[in-house]
């Protein structure tokens, strides 16, 4: 259907509309101040940030919780750039996130104008589609396009330039319909094909991770995996996909790697890798494969044919999105009698619950433990989990129980500061769920500016800060490399907690281990946003070792 003369910020915002988008994360700037006033009358929320990479961190954790790609606006120049931190987020983690950036006028182009940028150049390697929209009569079709890129094969993120001039320029387009997911489903042949390698193994295993998940396929790849008593890892940062309490659980393959379950994928005779990459860090810096010949027969799921056979040689390789394989795994029928390798699970789960039950203990009147212990004693399955990155996220890694899908938001790619302005996304989206995000001092201060996002729109978030007054993990590496030569790595750190005060928000000190649970209890209860500053010794620089034994290991 044509539609009468419409500037080209409306026909965007309709195209919004019509894609089902709740809210955008933005930072304001001049360039686009005509999508800022098509947005006032549309139902869309508007969510103004305090940075941009606390803009895009937002659209990220939309995009990861939903599958549906979150929406960034920044302006030029800077503001793109400041961005880009939540492009590469979402381009390693695969995660559907489309960015608008405002753009200076066309006419201006190639002169080097006011905080112009090549954005194919700038963006290119990190972005699935880079384009600029020349003419208001294209948006629809660019815009329907943005959302297909975004979500299909292998998501990511997408980049659309916004030229001012364009924005305020009319014209009779066509609206689009509505993007639509794509799904790539396996063959039949390749099921009956992995039915059959299936039966002949002894000690199989699969590795859940990447996208394209949902809560329909995770429950269906559950029934699967209990009609083949199969055990089932989750792969780094990737929990949600599998019940940790399920009896077929066997842990996560991430940073830390559980020695018994390294050593169950080693005498692994049929290794199944749905849906994720098995880059560096599940890899364990690409040694737990051999590469590109594995040493055993590995089945390959991913949405994405180039992924295929990329770095790993796949003995059986099937080009399906982990949802539509879910589906088709339910339908597979396990081997008759008695499943040879049934002990093989019972142990696999048995050696999960031995390496995550025990909290230990570490330096210092405050015991990070505790926070766990009390959080898993009083939040809900459905309870969302953020954190960025540092030595910290151990904590809820190996000791937080994962039960449902859509209760993690963490980057794959270590990036810090992404679990606050995450958090703040999650909440916004799910309003009813606790969310609670994760933080070490120095991680919270990469995006800490975005605690006011969370003020200003309500996102009662629960912040646990881990205050250790360096930076963590660098410093662990560094002691283990260059013992007792400490440089760069120190923090000098405020209050946090009456920084979260004046914010309007709910801010506790704790100093001692006892103060943690009544703290929680009154943070998940506030009406307002609420942080708890933990001021743990840096001398227990993990859960399970101290900056002396690392000196001491050289």
């Amino acid at each position: 259907m044509t539609s009468n003369q419409t500037t080209g910020a409306r026909l965007l915002v309709q195209a919004l509309e019509a894609n089902a988008v709740e809210r955008v994360f933005c930072v304001p700037g001049e360039s686009y101040l005509a999508v800022l006033d098509a947005l006032h009358d549309s139902p869309i929320d508007t969510i103004v940030c305090r940075h941009e990479s606390g803009a895009a961190f937002m659209a990220d954790a939309t995009g990861r919780l939903t599958g549906r790609p979150g929406i960034a606006f920044v302006t030029r120049g800077p503001g793109a750039t400041n961005a880009s931190a939540g492009l590469h987020v979402a381009r390693q983690d695969s995660i559907p996130l489309i960015l608008f950036v405002g753009q200076i006028e066309r006419s201006f182009r190639h002169r080097e104008a006011f905080q112009e940028l090549d954005y194919g150049a700038v963006f290119g390697s990190i972005a699935k589609w880079v384009a600029e929209i020349d003419s208001p009569d294209r948006v629809p079709e660019m815009v329907s396009r943005a959302f297909h890129q975004a979500t299909s094969g292998r998501p990511g993120p997408v980049v659309l330039v916004l030229p001012e001039d364009m924005l305020v320029e009319t014209a009779a387009a066509v609206a689009a319909e509505p993007w639509v997911q794509v799904e790539t489903h396996p063959g039949l042949n390749l099921m009956w094909d992995l039915q059959k390698r299936l039966w002949a193994a002894e000690r199989p295993l699969a590795i859940l991770g990447g996208s394209r998940w949902s809560e329909k396929a995770v429950r269906q790849f559950a029934r699967f995996a209990e009609r083949f008593d199969l055990p089932v890892a989750c792969s780094f940062r990737r929990q949600m996909l599998f019940d940790h309490l399920d009896p077929h659980y066997a842990g996560d393959v991430g940073i830390g790697l559980n020695p018994k379950l390294k050593a169950r994928i080693d005498e692994s005779d049929l290794l199944m890798i749905v849906g994720g990459r098995m880059s560096e860090m599940p890899s364990q810096g690409y040694t737990l494969l051999g590469i590109p010949e594995t040493g055993k027969t590995l089945v390959h799921v991913h949405a994405d044919a180039d992924e295929l056979g990329r770095v790993y040689r796949p003995t059986l390789a099937i080009n399906a999105s982990p949802a539509a394989f879910a589906g088709a795994a339910e339908s597979l029928q396990p081997p008759h009698g008695e499943i040879a390798w049934s002990g093989w699970t019972r142990a696999a789960h048995a050696d999960y619950r031995a390496w995550s039950e025990t909290l230990p203990a570490i330096p210092g009147a405050v015991q990070t433990g505790a926070a766990i212990a009390h959080l898993r004693a009083v939040l809900p399955d459905d309870a969302i989990f953020c954190n960025g990155a540092g030595n910290f996220a151990t904590w809820v890694h190996r000791f937080w129980r994962f039960r449902r899908y859509a209760t993690q938001a963490a980057p794959t790619s270590g990036s810090m500061g992404y679990g606050l302005p995450a958090a703040v996304g999650a909440k916004l989206q799910f309003p009813d769920r606790p969310v609670i995000c994760f933080a070490g001092d120095g991680d919270f201060q990469m995006s800490m500016q975005e605690f006011g996002t969370a003020v200003h729109y309500g996102a009662n978030i629960v912040v646990v800060l881990v205050d250790n007054g360096i930076y963590g993990t660098i410093r662990m590496h560094q002691e283990r490399e260059y013992p007792r030569r400490v440089h760069g790595t120190d923090l000098v750190n405020p209050d946090f907690a009456a920084l979260a005060r004046s914010y309007g928000a709910l801010g506790f000190t704790i100093e001692t281990t006892d103060q943690i649970a009544p703290a929680l209890d009154a943070a998940l209860a506030a009406d307002r946003p609420a942080l708890l500053h933990l001021k743990v010794d840096p001398e227990g620089i993990t859960p399970t070792t101290t900056i002396e034994k690392l000196r001491g290991s050289r």
